[in-house]
Order: C-alpha cells, then structure tokens, then sequence
C-alpha cells in the first residue's frame, strides 16, 4: 500500500487503520495526501485496485475571499494557523495530533485550497476498474462534508460516519 499524508500531517496512516487496506495493490491519502493519491492513481502505470481517500481536501465550494484569508493568516502567522488547523483536524474529538505533526509550507496549502478535483480523471479511474472508497467525517471542521459526499457519490464508494471530524475519530 502506497500513503500520501496530509497537509501538516506525517506518518497518519495508523489514524485510519481500521479502514486501510493493506494490499501492494491499494493507494491511500488523506486530506491533501488524498489528493496526491489520486493524482498519482491517474498517471500510475501499475495495476492499481482500489483508491481510497479519506477525508479528501475539497474546497471548490468555497470563494476566493475564503482561500485568500487561509493563506493570509497562515502568511501572517503560521504557528498560531497550524495550531488552530490541527484543533480543527481532531474536532470533535480531543485527540493529540503531536506526534503526526509536520510544519506545512504555504505553497502545499495554496495547492490543497486551489486543487480542482476533475470529474473526467474520476470516470477514468472507474474505467480502468479501480474501486474509489472515499471516507467522510458528518462533523468535519475542515471541509463541508456533505458537499463532498455529494461530489463523489457518482464515483466513488461514500463512507459517511456519523459522530466523527476529519481525522475520522470521535
């Protein structure tokens, strides 16, 4: 299994260990790791089965004012921005994100606050008979998680958990 982690985010994967499929066949990525996971599912020549992207980085819905302020305050001061990021990625539960922490570049969060997730590259996957999971928190503080439900449902397998954030724990 490949891993793709998250913006500020190392070595996560044991976050989602109940979820994971252990295959040298399963591509994974969480948040902006998901992502990265799907981009490189795209342009992977390998056998690829099964994609999963759990709580993917998704913010086509919101403006540019939005995406302005994020890298404006990351810009004016990143430590108080990725402590309140970080708070955010555990909501609701109170579960110590330190040891995954990993210091964020601005660039890496104008990428994930600007990515366009293509519909095309999607049904290209679903061609290839790669089996998309995406798994969603119904508390997510990070992304609005019934939108991105509804964005993936015509590709993707949806695993919407009740009572649980980004980082998909209560």
């Amino acid at each position: 299994m490949r891993f793709f982690s998250g913006f500020c985010f190392k070595n996560e994967e044991a976050l989602f260990e109940p979820y994971l499929i252990k295959s040298a066949f399963c591509v994974a990525g969480f948040s902006y790791g998901a992502i990265q996971a799907f981009e490189y599912a795209f342009t992977c020549k390998e056998r690829i089965d099964t994609l999963q992207l759990f709580s993917p980085a998704f913010f086509g819905d919101k403006n540019a004012k939005f995406k302005k302020l994020q890298t404006l305050s990351f810009t004016k001061n990143s430590d108080a921005y990725t402590q309140n990021f970080m708070q955010n990625c555990a909501y609701p539960s109170t579960f110590d994100m330190q040891p995954f922490f990993k210091k964020g570049s601005i660039e890496e969060l104008s990428e994930l606050l600007h990515y366009t997730w293509d519909e095309a590259h999607l049904r290209s996957l679903q061609e290839r008979g790669v089996n998309i999971e995406v798994y969603i928190g119904e508390d997510d503080a990070i992304i609005n998680a019934l939108h991105v439900k509804d964005f993936f449902i015509p590709f993707a397998t949806v695993y919407y958990l009740k009572k649980v954030g980004h980082i998909l724990k209560n």
